[in-house]
């Protein structure tokens, strides 16, 4: 199952180590690694399109002609998901939450650069989101096309089998790997990896708030995923860090805005507020607190997401900055937090 994909990616993605990043945490030089799917090509870079290259052949294979997918506003997979239909020559539509803005910014440019059909369904959960999708979906079908429906994120066991394939590959480059820190949205690619590694031991998950029941979604997720894979069940429970969400999905917290602008001065990586930076804030207090980075090489694996950073309310977050505190204090040059 895992060579049923079309390439869409630029593929493998580097690994590259923060030795500046690491050195500030307290790790050896070669202990802390970024593995660059923000660099993966396709409309901007990001995880999602590992996914899509497993949901886009199913999607072919079944004989459809159109994508139907949502996300948020901000939604990088539904960035993705209309780039990739244009490269197949294939219809898209997608379900936004929220109402249409006055002014596109971020993510939202992007869309409406791409193209796609675009239904603004007003304030959804995750679950209300996905039942869109299905009613979008059954509209489509109802006009005479045949759609396919992605759900949020790409998460099913179909699209996490581009992270079993990532987690081979990552293997591959860095094969002492100790344990792969990750966003987690609506789980998919947290569940790939721990179907590829055979491990949730080897997956440190960041709840970024998008999904309820997320744990056992990614149980679940990751055991199917490894039957389709045609791999052993993965072994041990979610390992799952919930203490980074703040105020909820997409709301910006302190400590990400710090690791954003530890990773930005340190490394010159840029995070975003939504996935990543909530993401490396994680890493950040597992690394200090003793939970990962003592028995070998730490991962981040950034996912993208750079878009939002132009969304107006984040892009004024980020001209706000937040008030020096020593604990995160970079010790080079502009490694403050301003």
């Amino acid at each position: 199952m895992l060579d049923r994909r079309i390439a869409l990616a630029h593929l493998p993605t580097p690994i590259l180590p923060a030795d500046r990043l690491g050195a500030h945490l307290g790790l050896e030089p070669g202990r802390l690694w970024v593995k660059h799917d923000d660099l993966t090509g396709l409309a901007g870079g990001g995880n999602k399109v590992r996914k899509l290259e497993y949901l886009c052949a199913d999607a072919l294979a079944q004989g459809c002609d159109t994508l139907v997918t949502g996300g948020g506003r901000q939604s990088n997979h539904v960035r993705m998901t209309a780039a990739a239909a244009n490269r197949l020559g294939l219809a898209c539509t997608v379900v936004l939450g929220g109402q249409r803005p006055e002014r596109a910014t971020g993510n939202v440019v992007l869309d409406e650069l791409l193209g796609p059909e675009i239904v603004w369904a007003g304030d959804l959960d995750y679950r209300g989101l996905e039942a869109a999708i299905t009613t979008t979906a059954a509209r489509v079908a109802e006009a005479g096309r045949h759609p396919y429906a992605v759900p949020v994120g790409g998460a099913s066991p179909i699209g996490a089998l581009g992270y079993v394939q990532a987690a081979g590959e990552l293997v591959g480059q860095l094969p002492e790997v100790e344990v792969v820190v990750v966003a987690d949205g609506s789980g998919g690619t947290h569940a790939g990896l721990v179907a590829g590694f055979g491990d949730h031991a080897r997956v440190l998950g960041v709840d970024v708030g998008t999904r309820p029941g997320l744990p056992e979604a990614v149980m679940a997720t990751a055991a199917d995923a490894a039957v389709t894979a045609g791999l052993p069940a993965p072994v041990g429970a979610c390992r799952l860090d919930g203490a980074r969400i703040g105020a909820g999905y997409g709301a910006p917290t302190a400590d990400a805005r710090r690791a954003l602008d530890l990773a930005a001065r340190l490394e010159g990586l840029v995070l975003d507020p939504v996935y990543t930076g909530k993401a490396m804030a994680g890493l950040v207090a597992a690394v200090r607190e003793g939970r990962i980075g003592a028995d070998g090489p730490v991962v981040f694996l950034h996912t993208g997401g750079m878009p939002a950073l132009f969304a107006t309310p984040y892009a004024s977050w980020v001209r706000e900055g937040v008030s020096d505190d020593e604990e995160w204090r970079g010790g080079g040059a502009g490694a403050t937090a301003r």
